[in-house]
């Protein structure tokens, strides 16, 4: 074998060139994921809103509406269409973690990505694992947010980096397994890995957003975003808390300076989620390079059983031919009567 894209740095061009090739399908793909956590949570924000506005009246109107359990009845359903929306959305960006790495295989075989319900399908057949893998990350995600474990956390951090390449490629191992697997690949490898999230973060995490933020700025979007959802911010207890500040000499905060900030912050996180394929090709690339050329892998298999993927491939092709069969038999029955 060549001893192409065997460094970090060449695997991470390799990686931007895979991923923007295929931008189009991803941004696609991801559209939902992203957009619909967000139209979720305006639909709840703004259902809410309503709701609060009119309470007193209905209050006033419907003496129910003053029990205590009542109200939070009410407000749960609400926001309830707007809670399924975000967690239906929430939950396919998570599956995407694990799909992106299936489809890479594509990507390295022919360039391009395709059947992206077959790819979504292998992770979800393998739901209470995935489930029970982000349960694991959760609760390792929640011990990280400790300022003294901020140190031993992000090492911890950089040997979990491969664990989503590992559930997805490797369907015979645990959660446990898929993390311990993870940790052996890294060992030896820690700077080298290291290096490869580092630029990943770089890129996806300060590059692009601030790219955007510039031009959302220049154009004045920012503003008019901004602007839009100031009536909302204006609802909000900012006096009150303005009150609490200048007790301790703390700079008050302004309802706009409120409003720029979530807007700013959400356009960079909305653009941090659609490169999430940019950053899951990247691992599956390191990944395949750690654990060895997967086409040898792949001949060893060939005499015992098939790829989940490529069952799921086979599947959607099956489907998609006995479907286009039926219609043309439909068709050409028409034509002769």
């Amino acid at each position: 074998m060549t001893k192409k894209n065997k460094t970090p740095l060449g695997i991470f061009t390799e990686a931007i060139g895979l991923y923007f090739s295929n931008f189009k399908q991803f941004v696609k793909y991801m559209a939902f994921p992203v957009l619909g956590q967000v139209l979720g949570l305006i639909i709840i924000l703004a259902c809410t809103l309503i709701y609060s506005k009119n309470l007193p009246f209905l209050i006033k109107k419907y003496s129910f509406f003053n029990d205590f359990n009542t109200l939070v009845l009410i407000s749960v359903i609400v926001a309830l269409p707007g809670m399924i929306i975000f967690m239906k959305a929430f939950w396919e960006y998570l599956v995407a973690y694990g799909a992106v790495n299936s489809m890479l295989e594509n990507m390295l075989k022919s360039g391009k990505v395709y059947d992206f319900n077959a790819h979504t399908e292998l992770i979800k057949r393998r739901t209470a694992s995935f489930v029970m893998l982000w349960l694991i990350l959760g609760i390792f995600g929640i011990l990280a947010s400790c300022p003294l474990l901020w140190v031993p956390a992000g090492v911890l951090g950089i040997y979990l980096a491969l664990v989503f390449q590992v559930f997805t490629y490797e369907s015979e191992l645990s959660p446990i397994g898929c993390i311990k697997k993870s940790f052996n690949l890294v060992k030896g490898h820690f700077a080298s890995t290291f290096l490869i999230i580092f630029l990943s973060g770089l890129l996806c995490w300060i590059f692009i957003p601030q790219i955007c933020k510039y031009v959302f700025d220049i154009t004045n979007i920012n503003k008019l975003l901004s602007t839009a959802i100031l009536p909302l911010v204006e609802s909000m207890p900012i006096g009150e808390i303005n009150s609490f500040l200048v007790q301790y000499q703390i700079p008050v905060i302004k309802n706009y300076d409120i409003a720029a900030f979530v807007i700013t912050s959400t356009i960079a996180q909305i653009f941090i989620q659609f490169t999430l394929p940019m950053r899951s090709i990247l691992c599956g690339l390191w990944y395949k390079e750690l654990n060895g050329s997967l086409p040898e892998i792949k001949e060893k298999r060939k005499t015992s059983k098939k790829r989940p993927s490529e069952k799921l491939m086979e599947e959607s092709h099956k489907k998609f031919v006995s479907k286009l069969d039926k219609n043309i038999l439909k068709r050409a029955s028409e034509k002769e009567e």
